[in-house]
């Protein structure tokens, strides 16, 4: 990646040389490079460098020491931390890592995948057995839909004892304009 890189900005160096403006330049990159190209925002960044007599490809010394935060073991820190507890809160983690607060939010969610989503941390994608889950429960849901179409308008009261067939009685809240479902036993022979 980074050779690439180098190459590119050599392109861009020859281009300048040559006379040529930092837009056809742009077009050649593109042409050659295609998605691979810099970004026009890179090139025109380099040709006031070279304008100025920097004509060297090498990136300028950045002030500051370099993160420490996306480390490998911050990762696994952070994510047995959630394993062992999912309604940990970042705050917590921090205090349970030692990691800054927008790092360890960096890691769950870049890093890690994972998005908090009413009280725990969960991940953005499925793994391969619960989308298997949920195909198979919506298979076994259509089968019974269609054996028996009115499933959906029939519920369930579920007690200690088991389930007892209920119907359904509408009522209007008094004021709200919202519809309630009640739902009220079956008498036997009904």
């Amino acid at each position: 990646m980074m050779a690439e890189k180098l190459e590119q900005r050599a392109a861009v160096k020859f281009c300048f040389l040559l006379g040529k403006t930092s837009g056809e330049t742009v077009v050649m990159l593109e042409t050659a490079y295609k998605e691979a190209a810099l970004r026009k925002t890179q090139v025109y960044e380099w040709f006031p460098r070279f304008r100025n007599g920097e004509l060297s490809l090498a990136d300028q010394p950045r002030s500051g020491r370099p993160s420490t935060s996306r480390t490998d073991e911050n990762i696994v820190i952070i994510r047995e931390l959630i394993l062992e507890d999912r309604r940990r809160t970042i705050d917590q983690l921090v205090d349970l890592s030692g990691v800054s607060w927008s790092s360890c939010q960096r890691n769950l969610s870049e890093e890690l995948q994972m998005k908090r989503v009413a009280p725990k941390f969960v991940p953005h994608v499925l793994t391969a057995d619960q989308k298997q889950s949920r195909v198979d429960a919506c298979r076994e849901l259509k089968e019974h839909l269609e054996i028996d179409p009115d499933l959906f308008r029939r519920s369930l009261l579920v007690r200690k004892a088991g389930a007892t067939p209920t119907t359904q009685r509408q009522s209007s809240s008094q004021g709200n304009g919202r519809v309630q479902i009640h739902h009220i036993p079956k008498k036997h022979g009904e």
